[in-house]
């Protein structure tokens, strides 16, 4: 098994180094600690003792290294909980971090980068405080259990971690490149952290008790919010990918996995914030390369998981229709056996709160369902395994996902618990009164989590998932949170979407460039004040007593027709009016310069299928 990575942790600050000592229970342990030397950030393992001015505190892992413009930061774990244990290891949620600056003077610096330095820092703790982030010493996290436990490593977590849910990874190079396969004692302070959601629960069911566990791994490739990422990239990594993993164990140590995966449809689409409810939605004509993004897509969901049955959950009428069409035109142009396409309109099929309907999705896949299996261990003894994969997504891949993926996991859970001699054989989850409300509010949890990531609120059609029911105060909340959305998606999402980039790499400071320069124009502060002014004073004219009833009307017509002005003007101009990511330009290839090339290979292509 891999070597654990170190636990508790001392971090000594001096004035000329930074340095991270395992704490030993055995004072005659050797104590070889990651010293960062200040003048240099040099980095090494060596032999430390501590000089006189050294400060100590305990901390609990490192979660890397980034550099801003007053050079290196330290970012340290302060803070964990354990949410409970898996097969043996222990699960934490990071509750606490700290950054450290390694450099110990910022006179070199400008007040411009001062500033935004003091910006980075903030995007970081909002990022890392999310409370979004779990971690374990002695567990591959980032794998499921169909990829842990068959073939055993001996290598240190970091180099068998699923690189797609290793979130820390950019930030933990600078000790990972030290790390070599003859001296991995620095590998023992890689500590990998996915991002997600993580629920553990110890449970009773006819008096067999067992765990049961959900774990969410979000995708770090095309990682950012709702408008500011969709379809995909040009590499086939989807916006909004999320592998979520059901988790039985017994306490004789058998175990039970099935994974679903979600992900964005896998095309170049957008729908750019420009104040409307609703933004318009845009698909790329890219021609050659999207197919070629598409097929990149699939072929790594193959390799990887198997089989794919694809869920496609949009509607099938008005905006959603074209991308619909194009979404299965794709799959039937790869004629590939492997992806089974079923396209369930799941606002029409479930029209009128008929949500049991969503029994005719899970029918009409039942020969693929049966077939695919789950994953299953006794021991060190593999069973059986999950053979392909459910691939689920609507717009979001957020509400009408996670309330299917729910349905599928308690189908399948009710024969995994029959296997496992938990449930009889007519019994079901269905059945089980208190263990079904935990399971039903576990995934609501879920559908929470992945919804604040991703659109800034909880989850719509949660009420079903934890109830099984739809009622009206269910659609009051699904009326809270989209106002919720709106309000973020427009207004906040450009900083949360840099913290995203910044915290994973794709946008990495340069002395002497500032991102954030204002562009703020007059009429930004114009017109939304005009017309908050203008809806006051028609609230005004109507509270006032007028002589003559023709004179309030005039005053009330006139600055109502002054909101509405201010207001038309500012949807005209509408994206002038949102927040925009500063520090990487939103594009829908996800690389510069990607779309020119693409309509380059677009037109090639079309001259030589020409000449043919």
């Amino acid at each position: 098994m891999a070597a654990a990575v170190h636990e508790s942790l001392k971090l000594y600050t001096s004035s000329d180094s930074l340095a991270i000592e395992p704490v030993y229970l055995d004072s005659f342990s050797p104590r070889e600690a990651v010293v960062i030397q200040r003048d240099t950030s040099a980095i090494s393992l060596q032999s430390y003792s501590p000089s006189f001015d050294a400060q100590g505190e305990t901390i609990h892992g490192l979660i890397g290294l980034i550099r801003l413009n007053s050079g290196d930061h330290l970012i340290v774990v302060t803070n964990r909980t354990k949410l409970g244990r898996l097969d043996g290891n222990d699960i934490y949620k990071l509750t606490g971090h700290k950054i450290v600056s390694v450099t110990k003077s910022t006179v070199h610096l400008s007040e411009q980068q001062i500033r935004d330095d003091g910006v980075y820092i903030g995007l970081l703790n909002d990022l890392l405080g999310s409370g979004y982030f779990y971690f374990s010493y002695t567990l591959d996290l980032t794998r499921s259990l169909q990829q842990t436990r068959f073939p055993k490593s001996s290598e240190p977590l970091w180099r068998t971690a699923d690189d797609r849910f290793f979130w820390n990874e950019y930030l933990s190079a600078p000790l990972t490149q030290l790390a070599t396969k003859d001296s991995n004692e620095i590998s023992r302070f890689v500590l990998p952290i996915i991002c997600g959601f993580v629920e553990i629960q110890a449970v009773s069911l006819n008096a067999r008790p067992f765990t049961y566990a959900l774990i969410s791994r979000r995708s770090k490739y095309r990682a950012g919010t709702r408008y500011n990422s969709r379809g995909v990239d040009i590499e086939g990594n989807v916006s909004n990918y999320v592998e979520t993993e059901q988790l039985v164990i017994t306490a004789t140590n058998q175990r039970v996995s099935f994974v679903q995966t979600r992900g964005s449809i896998p095309l170049f689409w957008r729908q750019v914030v420009n104040v409307k409810y609703k933004p318009k939605l845009v698909i790329e004509s890219s021609g050659l390369i999207t197919g070629e993004a598409f097929r990149k897509h699939f072929v790594d969901q193959i390799k990887r998981y198997g089989n794919q049955i694809a869920v496609n959950l949009i509607d099938k009428k008005g905006g959603e229709l074209k991308l619909a069409n194009d979404f299965e035109y794709h799959v039937r142009n790869l004629s590939d056996p492997r992806i089974r396409y079923v396209h369930f309109d799941f606002h029409h099929e479930c029209r009128k709160m008929r949500w049991d309907r969503i029994s005719i999705l899970v029918d009409s896949i039942k020969d693929e369902l049966d077939q695919q299996g789950y994953c299953r261990v006794d021991g060190d003894q593999l069973l059986q395994v999950q053979s392909s994969v459910i691939r689920t997504n609507c717009m979001d891949c957020l509400d009408r996902t996670n309330v299917v993926q729910s349905v599928f996991a308690r189908r399948v859970l009710t024969q995994q618990l029959r296997d496992l001699g938990i449930l009889g054989p007519r019994e079901s989850v269905e059945d089980t009164g208190d263990f079904e409300k935990m399971f039903k509010n576990v995934w609501a949890d879920n559908a929470d989590a992945i919804s604040n990531q991703y659109s800034g609120s909880g989850a719509l059609k949660t009420d079903f998932t934890r109830t099984g029911k739809r009622g009206f105060g269910g659609l009051l909340q699904d009326g809270a949170n989209s106002l919720i959305r709106y309000v973020k998606n427009n207004y906040f999402d450009g900083t949360r979407q840099d913290s995203f980039d910044l915290l994973l790499g794709k946008y990495q400071v340069s002395a002497g460039v500032s991102p954030f320069k204002s562009q703020l124009k007059l009429h930004h502060v114009a017109l939304p004040l005009g017309a908050l002014f203008s809806i006051f004073m028609a609230f005004v004219v109507l509270s006032v007593r007028f002589e003559r009833l023709s004179g309030q009307l005039f005053y009330l017509l006139f600055w109502s027709l002054s909101a509405a002005a201010c207001l038309r003007l500012i949807v005209m101009k509408g994206t002038e009016f949102v927040e925009r990511p500063h520090l990487v330009e939103t594009d829908p290839f996800h690389t510069t310069g990607v779309k020119q090339e693409a309509d380059s290979a677009y037109s090639w292509g079309k001259e030589k299928l020409h000449q043919i």
